[in-house]
């Protein structure tokens, strides 16, 4: 495998890592979250006028034409600088699957908005207790359409987004995945506080009225099919999120122990901090590494399952000591809301948490290691 970036996804990173630098400064990013705003417009309008927003949609509706790993490169960035924009709802939980799946009324309707930004889309993926593919919200028939009935939890950018895409059983036990405007009578949208102090959402749906044509790809699509194609993008890029999260982290780490003095020498020089800080280092490598190769498989149109899995693995797992690690390294100073760390820390935190449980992806792991022994 060669992740070598080509010419246009190296000019999407560099475009997103120079915005998101020169506007996601702790100063204005600390001032957001004094005044409780959960998206910095300006910079969402900025990197959607660069054409990052839009890279991965389809050139003839407005997007950059450009596959998977280029939104998957300026993600990394995005947790590179813990910065509060929607580019994972947006782009790859709504965006791509429209483009992927959508009739041409849908694509026609809302591909051009998610590409330029001025529209903000998402999908409800998550309820209590139970997996995606298996939703318990119900779609019970009335006329020529449905009803939508039920509650979906943590839905990211649910309470910015224009559209949604909504899972459901039908009366036949088959799952549908509809495209629906947020601001649908039958949605009651109510904020919900994260780990990054950002909210997300929860959707009581309550009789939300929809039609065959609101099904995304038509009567005829396999909803979980569709869960599950979004499932893999939506976890990949949270792990490249973790790697640009990971990365600054001990950058972070790196800067402060050489200059912090201790018996009159830097504690960079010290056997228990550079032990922390290779370990560190190779968590993060691993976390970038395996991020990378499924969203290579995802980008070329290969089977990635095992290795968006194994991702999740390193992600949660490895996110979680490098992060640990590096407010360890920083004392007191690393709990510290007046320095950037921490913002590092809470995202990385929701990350792990979103991502699931490590020993869960091991188990599902031997699983299919042994499925196919």
């Amino acid at each position: 495998m060669d992740f070598t970036l080509s010419e246009e996804e190296s000019a999407i990173e560099e475009i997103t890592a120079q915005i998101l630098g020169d506007k996601a400064t702790h100063a204005r990013l600390r001032q957001l979250t004094v005044d409780g705003i959960n998206i910095d417009i300006d910079t969402w309008q900025a990197l959607a006028e660069a054409g990052v927003v839009g890279a991965s949609l389809p050139e003839s509706h407005g997007g950059a034409g450009l596959g998977y790993l280029a939104t998957a490169v300026a993600l990394e960035q995005v947790g590179h600088h813990a910065a509060p924009v929607p580019l994972l709802a947006s782009a790859v939980l709504a965006g791509m699957p429209l483009a992927q799946f959508g009739t041409d009324a849908h694509k026609d309707r809302w591909l051009s908005g998610l590409a330029d930004g001025s529209m903000i889309g998402t999908a409800a993926l998550t309820e209590a207790g139970t997996r995606a593919v298996r939703p318990t919200t119900e779609a019970s028939a009335d006329g020529e359409g449905w009803r939508l009935t039920g509650v979906k939890t943590m839905v990211p950018a649910g309470l910015e987004a224009d559209v949604v895409l909504l899972p459901a059983r039908l009366p036949d036990d088959r799952v549908a995945v509809f495209v629906v405007p947020t601001a649908s009578d039958g949605i009651e949208q109510q904020p919900v506080q994260t780990t990054t102090q950002r909210h997300e959402a929860r959707y009581q749906l309550d009789g939300l009225a929809v039609t065959d044509d609101d099904r995304l790809g038509g009567p005829e699509t396999d909803g979980v099919a569709v869960i599950e194609w979004i499932e893999q993008r939506a976890n990949t890029a949270l792990c490249m999120m973790m790697a640009g999260a990971a990365q600054a982290s001990i950058d972070m780490a790196a800067d402060y122990t050489k200059q912090r003095q201790q018996f009159d020498r830097p504690i960079a020089t010290f056997q228990a901090v550079t032990q922390r800080a290779g370990d560190s280092f190779i968590d993060t490598e691993a976390i970038r590494l395996t991020a990378y190769q499924a969203a290579w498989r995802l980008d070329a149109g290969l089977s990635a399952a095992r290795e968006v899995q194994i991702a999740r693995y390193w992600a949660a797992e490895g996110g979680f000591r490098v992060v640990h690690a590096a407010v360890h390294v920083h004392g007191g100073v690393g709990v510290d809301r007046d320095y950037a760390l921490h913002r590092h820390f809470l995202l990385a935190r929701q990350l792990e948490l979103t991502l699931g449980n490590s020993e869960e992806h091991l188990i599902d792991l031997g699983a299919a290691i042994a499925a196919n022994a």
